[in-house]
């Protein structure tokens, strides 16, 4: 059984039921913006008693994506990102057109989504009714696929790629050149499990998607 496949939003729903729906009526998507909006609205379909809010102000300059508030008081945090490659075509069901531009930077999709995972641990172990949902969805088989040299690079520790355990100290640079203020220290031990979201034609038509959960302070440790 995927490792993940219990993860809950709000104590009310799974979230694999919201992805399962959600790439039935959207299989791609512009943006990360469309992406979170969409899913929103998904959520609220499915799980009407669940209420959604975007761009919460968690207290200084920063904001949760997107929060999730359950009838008996529980809550989720859900942080998103959407890292794509060139892709032209058209939705299946809708003839709508698509046009994705390539996010080389691989690097930095690891980084935001760990950075996601270190932020949610901040907000919900401190919480204790709130559980944090890091999200990403890709259609670059390069952030799932182990490296195909065995050259270090800078964000050897930060890797997301399939079967990987993300835990502990997790730094940034090589030897001899570490980037301190990038460094993560993860409470909780994450491994990784990819799932298919979408196929479409043409190169990149591959969709998948991770999540990580983070529990909150009643429930102790991340799973």
């Amino acid at each position: 059984m995927w490792h993940g496949a219990g993860m809950e939003i709000a104590g009310s729903i799974k979230l694999a039921a919201v992805m399962n729906e959600l790439s039935a009526v959207r299989p791609v998507f512009h943006s990360e913006a469309d992406f979170q909006h969409a899913f929103a609205w998904a959520l609220h379909t499915l799980a009407p008693s669940v209420s959604v809010r975007l761009e919460v102000p968690q207290g200084g300059r920063e904001y949760l994506d997107l929060l999730c508030l359950g009838a008996d008081g529980r809550r989720t945090a859900v942080e998103f990102k959407y890292f794509t490659r060139r892709w032209d075509g058209a939705d299946p069901s809708t003839n709508e057109p698509f046009h994705l531009r390539t996010h080389e930077a691989t690097d930095l999709a690891r980084q935001g989504f760990v950075f996601d995972i270190a932020r949610l641990e901040r907000f919900c172990l401190a919480n204790e009714t709130m559980n944090g949902l890091a999200l990403i969805l890709s259609n670059d088989r390069r952030l799932w696929s182990p490296a195909v040299t065995a050259r270090r690079t800078r964000d050897q520790e930060f890797r997301i790629h399939e079967g990987r355990t993300l835990t502990g100290i997790l730094r940034w640079g090589t030897e001899g050149s570490w980037f301190a203020a990038n460094e993560r220290q993860l409470a909780g031990s994450y491994p990784l499990a990819w799932q298919e979201y979408s196929q479409l034609d043409g190169d990149h038509g591959t969709f998948r998607w991770l999540a990580v959960e983070v529990k909150s302070r009643s429930t102790g440790e991340a799973v």
